[in-house]
């Protein structure tokens, strides 16, 4: 057994890029996987229900070349986890053919390419309903109804690293993973060389997100994580950025709903006895990270459904008269329109307007509601056709441009858009419909492996 390993992690998220002069100094320090995690949550459920990507093609294509010709150069293996953003089977099989055309293009050949499926059949999650063994992730997610499933695109769900373990052993070259746990593809690496997996799930947490832990922190840049017996060790290629303790604990402590407690697929991680002690050159070694399994084996389902069509306008207001009364205006506006569109159901549209400079960010949350000298103001309509949301925001907008307030000194130019036409279809609005755990016998066996040999010429 080896007394460390090394894993190069890229950037935060497949195709967000990196420096080119980063990743071959990574390279050179000789990691034995280049893992990156390619999806995500955080942009909300909209490219997981319309089956598109989280960055370009030309984006991803250029991270992967780097990424593809490396591994194969050094013959170490490549990891990507919830490809194409969100790991479904559209998203896995883009990624796919992107790989392809670069082992194509670069003469990457032979090559062994794993692929981990984590789309999860609709009839088998509604058994498990039955059973009670679906359960909501949190308190504001209602529990999960057969209907509700039945409008639910697809379903797929986070794989620990159960499965990556498994194509690890099979000696692929490439592991395409479908939805991960962020963590897993780089905590797979740590275990599979026989690595301490509080240890290696830890650091994964640290690596999923690139140099987003060091200082000043970035997505956009390439972390080393080297794994020891009792320690882990990070550091940023870039000489221009460095890790600090505090840097590394607060990114420990990042997306997480408990100050140290953290959940993933069958585990739960306790930070709270962690040390994180600098090293020197940007360096910071971490101690005390603890682990247990749990019973029973959840996986999180993922699952999103169609459920409005939006259209947009984006406005400016410089006229102090019409800040003063901005709320009462556009509440004006909101009744004027229902008003004049009296026959459409008002269950069957939503007018909503956020005030940036004076709470577009927080709302009605915001401790100081005082409004700068100008307003950017989006208008948004949330309808159940493309047709109805593009009708009433057309009104929304003529209606303000011209709405005569108290006080206005003209007869019109209430607004000032950027854009023309001011009106933009937005396009299909989506909700996660599927949000919940789901408990599982088997580790691996929702998350089947597919071989792929690509043979030289």
């Amino acid at each position: 057994m080896k007394d460390h390993i090394k894993i190069l992690s890229p950037c935060g998220i497949l195709g967000y890029g990196f420096p080119k002069e980063s990743f071959w100094k990574g390279m050179a320090d000789s990691p034995d996987a280049i893992v990156v995690d390619a999806g995500s949550t955080d942009a909300g459920p909209h490219k997981l229900g319309a089956n598109t990507a989280i960055v370009s093609r030309q984006a991803c294509k250029k991270d992967l070349e780097y990424m593809l010709v490396a591994g194969y150069e050094h013959k170490i293996p490549v990891i990507i986890g919830s490809a194409g953003g969100s790991g479904g089977k559209v998203h896995v099989n883009w990624t796919l053919e992107i790989i392809d055309e670069i082992l194509e293009e670069k003469s990457l050949k032979p090559s062994k390419i794993a692929v981990v499926w984590a789309d999860i059949p609709k009839d088998l999650i509604k058994e498990k309903i039955k059973l009670g063994q679906v359960s909501p992730l949190g308190r504001t997610v209602p529990e999960l109804k057969e209907s509700i499933l039945d409008e639910t695109h697809d379903v797929v769900a986070q794989m620990g690293i159960e499965p990556i373990l498994e194509a690890l052993s099979q000696n692929a070259d490439i592991i395409v993973c479908g939805r991960a746990y962020d963590p897993s593809p780089f905590a797979a690496v740590g275990v599979y060389y026989g690595f301490d997996e509080a240890l290696s799930y830890h650091l994964g947490k640290v690596l999923e997100c690139g140099a987003l832990s060091s200082e000043p922190g970035t997505t956009k840049d390439c972390m080393m994580g080297i794994i020891y017996k009792d320690h882990f060790e990070v550091y940023p290629t870039n000489p221009m950025r460095k890790c600090t303790s505090v840097s590394v604990a607060a990114h420990t402590f990042y997306e997480k709903d408990h100050p140290f407690l953290l959940h993933g697929p069958g585990i739960m991680m306790d930070l709270e006895s962690c040390e994180f002690i600098e090293s020197g050159e940007g360096h910071v070694k971490i101690y005390g990270s603890k682990l247990t399994h749990t019973s029973p084996y959840r996986i999180k389902l993922e699952g999103a459904r169609k459920v409005a069509y939006r259209t947009i306008v984006i406005a400016g207001v410089r006229d102090p008269i019409l800040i003063a009364k901005i709320d009462e205006v556009e509440q004006w506006v909101c009744e004027s329109v229902s008003e004049q569109y009296g026959e459409v159901d008002k269950a069957h549209y939503q007018i909503n307007f956020y005030n940036y400079g004076k709470n577009g960010v927080m709302g009605p949350l915001e401790p100081h509601n005082t409004a700068g000298h100008e307003l950017g103001i989006l208008f948004e309509v949330v309808a159940r056709t493309q047709e109805l949301a593009s009708m009433i925001c057309s009104s929304v907008r003529s209606t303000f441009m011209h709405f005569g307030y108290e006080g206005r000194k003209s007869t019109a130019g209430n607004l000032a858009f950027p854009f023309a036409p001011s009106d933009i279809e937005f396009g299909a609005v989506y909700e996660f419909s599927v949000y919940h755990l789901m408990d599982v016998e088997d580790s691996k066996a929702l998350f089947p492996i597919e071989y792929i040999n690509k043979e030289s010429a």
